[in-house]
């Protein structure tokens, strides 16, 4: 295989694609200094009418938002397209119209700069992203990648050498927030709704199950906690109040959920070090738990910045470079993969 060519200093430069959903993320980053610029244009308010991501009108933002993004980028970095050595766009999973976006752009952009591109796996950006920190976690680690459409934990030996150790039967964590939050009349995104209002929140009011915790195993599912939730709700009258104990009693017994599978799964494993991914990281109530956790077992934990919790393209740029350095690339007749497992990925070294 043909790498990816190196600029005069040595170094690559990739120009990494996130459209996998609603976010449309561009970025660039150098294997020799880091990440040189980033961009992000959210979709949030196209979609905050209906509730959720409505697939359509996520793509149509997407080739609105693409071009003007890279753009900015490269000025940005204040980098040309002649500098650039690769292209890493998002290959799945997500959404088919969505991530058809960002593999045609970015594909035919290669193709005209005469340069490899490679499709990045999703989840594998979001897992490798606390990478671009300044205190990287070292292998082998557990992830836990937790999103509005992905609930799982992961033990990483290396890039590409993943084994699923759980995931979620029904809702993904991220997902449950989006409805309880819906159906305590709160605006979507759920997450940051949900954690605005609970800081009023009584959270002895209500316990809810912590669901799947009192068997072995390290599989999760939030179709209870929902029901739980709506149940209660049925009970009280859902005046400012009675929503904020509610989401309060919602969110402790997710993170609860979270926090006891994390310890069983560090445990299982042996592993010392936890890297938290995903939109659900970014949930402040989360983070403080699991390090008042590892403070108390020993353990390390790691989470990216906040901006790289959600869906953005450095983690793509990031992870797309340390494929295209080993080789991989696209052909000219790509495609998207709307399903696809972590686990079917390509170990690399180094």
């Amino acid at each position: 295989m043909v790498t990816a060519s190196p600029g005069d200093n040595g170094a690559m430069i990739v120009l990494g694609l996130e459209t996998s959903c609603d976010d449309t993320g561009v970025a660039l980053y150098e294997s020799e200094r880091g990440l040189l610029a980033h961009r992000l244009a959210s979709q949030v308010e196209v979609h905050r009418p209906y509730g959720g991501v409505v697939p359509e009108l996520a793509a149509r933002d997407h080739i609105r938002k693409l071009l003007p993004l890279v753009q900015a980028v490269m000025t940005a970095a204040d980098v040309e397209g002649k500098q650039v050595d690769g292209i890493a766009f998002t290959k799945g999973p997500g959404l088919a119209g969505a991530l058809l976006v960002g593999a045609a752009f970015g594909r035919s952009l290669a193709w005209a700069w005469e340069i490899p591109a490679v499709g990045v796996h999703h989840m594998e950006g979001h897992l490798l992203a606390p990478m671009l920190e300044e205190e990287p976690p070292g292998f082998p680690f557990v992830a836990l990648l937790v999103s509005g459409g992905h609930t799982l934990l992961v033990e990483v030996k290396g890039v590409g050498r993943y084994r699923l150790l759980g995931e979620s039967l029904d809702d993904a964590v991220g997902e449950a927030f989006d409805k309880t939050a819906k159906l305590l009349g709160l605006p979507y995104p759920g997450g940051p709704e949900i954690e605005r209002v609970a800081k009023t929140g009584d959270p002895s009011r209500f316990t809810f199950p912590r669901p799947m915790t009192d068997r072995g195993g390290l599989m999760f599912s939030f179709s209870g906690l929902k029901t739980a939730v709506l149940v209660a709700a049925r009970e009280v009258d859902l005046d400012e109040q009675g929503i904020a104990d509610l989401a309060c009693g919602f969110q402790e017994a997710a993170v609860d959920t979270l926090v006891i599978k994390c310890r069983r799964a560090l445990r299982e494993t042996g592993h010392s070090n936890l890297v938290v991914a995903g939109g659900v990281g970014a949930s402040q109530r989360l983070r403080k738990r699991l390090q008042q956790e590892s403070i108390a077992t020993g353990f390390k934990v790691f989470f990216p910045r906040l901006e790289f919790c959600t869906d953005n393209g450095a983690m793509i740029a990031y992870a797309g470079a340390r494929r295209l350095a080993v080789g991989e690339k696209e052909p000219l007749s790509f495609g998207v993969l709307p399903r696809w497992s972590l686990t079917d990925l390509t170990p690399i070294n180094g």
